[in-house]
Parts: C-alpha cells; sequence; structure tokens
C-alpha cells in the first residue's frame, strides 16, 4: 500500500517560540480497501519533530503474521513504527509548521 498525507494538524504547545504539537493523518486504498493511520507527533526543538509515543499509532489496519494469525499490539507497534518511518511524515509535519508560521 502506498499512502498519501491527508492532513497535519499543529497546536502551539507552552510559552516557548517554536514548541508545538499535533496530528498527522494518512490513508493508502488498495484492492482489499482503505486503510489510515495517524499518530501524534511534538516538536523537540526548532527543526526536530517526533512522534509523541510510538505505540500509539491509531489505524484500521488489522496485521496479520507469515502464519495468518493477527498480531498482537506489540507486534503490530513494531510494524507500524517501521512503516511511519518509511513516510515522509517529518517533512509534512516541518511544512504545516512553516505554513503557520507565516
Amino acid at each position: 500500500m502506498r499512502f498519501r498525507h491527508l492532513g497535519t494538524r499543529v497546536m502551539p504547545v507552552g510559552p516557548a517560540a517554536g514548541t508545538a504539537a499535533g496530528q498527522t493523518i494518512w490513508a493508502a486504498t488498495s484492492a482489499e480497501g482503505e486503510a489510515g493511520m495517524a499518530w501524534d507527533w511534538i516538536q523537540i526543538c526548532r527543526g526536530v519533530v517526533a512522534m509523541a509515543d510510538p505505540l500509539a499509532v491509531v489505524t484500521n489496519l488489522r496485521l496479520v503474521g507469515a502464519e495468518g494469525a493477527v498480531l498482537s499490539a506489540q507486534e503490530a507497534a513494531l510494524f507500524l513504527n517501521e512503516l511511519v518511518s518509511a513516510l515522509p511524515w517529518q517533512q509534512e509535519v516541518h511544512r504545516a509548521l512553516g505554513q503557520r508560521a507565516n
């Protein structure tokens, strides 16, 4: 599946300039149906953003292992984090932060 960026929300956090948090949403369509993923992010410092909680990716994906069994939440979290890492989500967050500043 090829995920595409649907949107990123930016919310200021605290009085410090350059500190923000928010959510980003991604979706994909395949022959099997539609899938979505969303997660919270936080700006650590200017130019650096990270997932707020790598174990809290919200998705409708049903992940199954090689033997056909549904993955546990912990097993799925590893796969989801690999998937998130492969997406250009940080670029989209930086783009949203830049738009907010203008």
